[in-house]
């Protein structure tokens, strides 16, 4: 599908966003974690008219560049003359969450089977891994209310969410914040792994959890393990990635 480059009818800081967020794209349908058109990520662009990009509807994961992607308002209303549908219903959660939080410019939700399997169980995410000590220390539940599209859900969302980064929505999936499209994905990353090793742990023998004084630290232990750079020290890799798997994503 041959797309036309809107490089030049967007600012330079809009175009940065759309190719990491294109690339974000790319990384979750090679991952797996896409569940065909039917979830997100969202962005929002710089400036007073708080304006988000988020994927043309209908557009598998693995189609998406950074043309394609549409430019909506805090309603989920298209901006602009991009041909591509949008679905508002979709974003409801996402402005939510930015409307309520300055520092998360980046929303990304997924549906994969270990984060709803996860998400299904009364205990949530257990401390019986390294990675799970990182979602652990920062980590928030909603209860499930039906498919998200009733305005009356967004304060108890908001409310639910609080300062959190990781937000597992109870029987449905994972929900990660960031203050850049490479922080949202790293954390994705490392809360879909806590699933995936959580639900391959239970069908072994009896589990040894993590103490709980590990968990506070982890914070810390991120730093020093990227050398303060947390994900931007991986997201230049995951590009390179990206790059290989297929040239047209920034296009």
């Amino acid at each position: 599908m041959k797309i036309p480059s809107c490089q030049t009818e967007v600012s330079p800081e809009e175009w940065a966003l759309r190719c990491d967020l294109a690339a974000a794209y790319r990384l979750v349908a090679h991952f797996g974690w896409s569940d065909l058109v039917f979830t997100h990520i969202s962005v929002r662009i710089p400036g007073p008219e708080h304006h988000f990009l988020i994927n043309p509807y209908g557009l598998l994961f693995d189609e998406i560049t950074a043309s394609s992607l549409v430019r909506i308002d805090q309603a989920g209303n298209k901006i602009g003359s991009n041909p591509f549908p949008v679905n508002p219903a979709g974003f409801t959660i996402h402005s939510a969450i930015h409307s309520a939080r300055d520092d998360a410019q980046c929303v990304l939700h997924t549906h994969t089977r270990a984060g709803v399997a996860v998400a299904a169980q009364r205990g949530g995410v257990l401390p019986i891994s390294q990675q799970s000590t990182f979602v652990l220390a920062s980590l928030a539940y909603h209860d499930y209310e039906g498919v998200a599209f009733r305005p009356d859900e967004i304060p108890r969302l908001q409310a639910d969410l609080g300062s959190a980064r990781f937000l597992c929505l109870r029987n449905h999936g994972l929900l990660t914040v960031g203050s850049t499209v490479a922080e949202a994905f790293l954390g994705m990353y490392i809360f879909e792994s806590a699933c995936q090793i959580q639900i391959s742990a239970q069908a072994g023998g009896e589990l040894n959890s993590v103490h709980a004084d590990i968990i506070t630290g982890t914070a810390k232990a991120m730093q020093v393990q990227t050398g303060g750079l947390g994900a931007a020290f991986v997201w230049p890799a995951l590009l390179r990635k990206v790059q290989k798997l297929d040239a047209g994503y920034n296009t």
